[in-house]
């Protein structure tokens, strides 16, 4: 007699690498709306955003645990897995990573659920319950009576955002922590949209949600929104571009203003959101702080080269209309695309500080399973390795054409020192930039710490052909 289930459990460990927004505390909503949806059934769930010691610490008892990974938590979702199983457990695995890969996740888990789960893994769950055919679920990997792995069809897309419940965080474990900066009021995470249209090749979120946007109405997003207190917590809007439809995000602030929600909040954008004044107005009035904003490259070839469909103008506009609006700029630039060289990655640095961005992150660009560019390496013979645990965008994983792995790696370095320089630090305290003097010192204290952490990982690095 099958035991019948009545708990789950779903995990989303942390990423304990170190990295400029490493004290930003803000879980995926996966893992809580899934336990949401799974407690709105009649369940009892819970969700976890924890360290993987501190998940073990918390003794879960749980007849299902779900884990959540992308591609730098994979190794510690497959130690999960094989520890809850080994404990008679039920392990489903998702998340970005697992999509991309479920018959190596399948090597540690029940089950695998590649794309959104809101739909499967209910299905899932009442067709264990029930002894009953799991070939209907969409998106679903697993085993059949014979030890062979079935991936069934791909999952459709949910169309109608607006059917998902509101995410419940009184389900979520974080620890000590509350969500959102260390010494800032909570910060909750509200999604609006998914999917992308655009095709920059080394992005993982259209092969996670697809390469069509599909937003929630505005009424539907109010109404979250007035579960909170504009005095009490600030909201981070998790969509991947949160002014994809202009006219749609228009009507969201203008009812936002109308309502008096007016969070302070941060969110993404593409440079593109320049060309609508009125839409920077408007969230400016709504109550927005600051933009995280993938700029890439300042290299017209770069660009090119990722599909990022935008030119240096374009940033260099939208750097100045947002800055003339009081909003905090974080800047996002990416090295190691085939244009690239050392000189260029300087070439960025120079652009930021010349720019006056409030706060940057170079990142590498990273092979992630799912991604076009992942593929590409992999044909092409250039990955170095797949120590997912590095997959972070801080660590070099694949043979660049025109650096060494390690100059590309001390390129990424070298930005962080030049740009988070004492003497940088401190005139954007001169001019008021608080916020951004702020994370200045911690990210020019955390850059020295990582370069004296990563002593094994470079040392491999300088030992790899410097020509592919």
């Amino acid at each position: 007699m099958v035991k019948s289930i009545r708990s789950i459990a779903m995990l989303e460990p942390k990423n304990e690498n170190l990295h400029i927004y490493s004290k930003f505390e803000l879980p995926r909503l996966g893992c809580v709306l899934l336990a949401t949806i799974m407690k709105n059934l009649g369940f009892e769930a819970r969700a976890y955003f924890l360290s993987e010691r501190k998940i073990l610490e918390n003794e879960i008892t749980a007849d299902v645990i779900g884990i959540s990974s992308i591609s730098s938590t994979a190794f510690i979702a497959y130690r999960l897995g094989d520890y809850f199983r080994s404990k008679g457990k039920i392990v489903v695995m998702g998340g970005p990573h697992i999509s991309a890969l479920p018959e190596e996740a399948m090597e540690h888990a029940d089950y695998c659920i590649c794309g959104e789960g809101e739909k499967s893994l209910p299905q899932l769950i009442e067709a264990l319950n029930q002894q009953s055919d799991l070939k209907s679920i969409q998106g679903l990997v697993w085993r059949n009576s014979e030890g062979k792995i079935v991936k069934n069809s791909q999952v459709v897309h949910i169309q109608n955002l607006d059917e998902n419940p509101f995410p419940d965080f009184n389900l979520l474990e974080i620890g000590k922590a509350h969500m959102g900066a260390v010494g800032d009021k909570p910060t909750i995470p509200v999604q609006t949209s998914r999917g992308c249209p655009f095709a920059c090749n080394f992005c993982s979120v259209t092969a996670m949600f697809g390469r069509k946007f599909r937003f929630r109405s505005t009424a539907d997003i109010i109404d979250e929104l007035k579960q909170y207190d504009p005095k009490e917590q600030i909201i981070f809007f998790y969509d991947d571009n949160f002014t994809a439809n202009p006219e749609r995000t228009k009507e969201l602030l203008r009812e936002m203003i109308r309502l008096g929600l007016t969070f302070r909040f941060s969110t993404q954008v593409r440079v593109d959101i320049y060309k609508d004044q009125e839409l920077l107005d408007l969230m400016v009035e709504a109550g927005c702080e600051s933009l995280y904003i993938g700029f890439e490259s300042v290299d017209p070839d770069s660009l090119k080269e990722m599909h990022k469909n935008q030119s240096v103008e374009d940033i260099k506009t939208a750097i100045q209309e947002i800055r003339k609006r009081g909003i905090h700029i974080h800047g996002m630039f990416v090295f190691g695309f085939d244009n690239d060289d050392p000189k260029k990655a300087r070439a960025s640095v120079k652009f930021a500080i010349r720019h006056k961005i409030d706060t940057t992150q170079f990142l590498i660009l990273t092979p992630l399973p799912g991604t076009e560019f992942y593929y590409k390496m992999k044909r092409e013979g250039r990955l170095i390795d797949t120590n997912w645990d590095e997959y972070d965008a801080h660590h070099v994983k694949f043979k660049p054409k025109n650096f060494s792995p390690w100059q590309l790696q001390m390129a990424q370095y070298h930005a962080h020192t030049k740009f988070y320089a004492w003497k940088w630090i401190i005139m954007r305290l001169l001019h008021g930039k608080f916020r951004a003097f702020i994370i200045g010192i911690y990210a020019h204290f955390l850059n020295r710490k990582w370069i004296r952490e990563e002593y094994h990982h470079l040392r491999k690095l300088r030992e790899i052909p410097s020509k592919i």
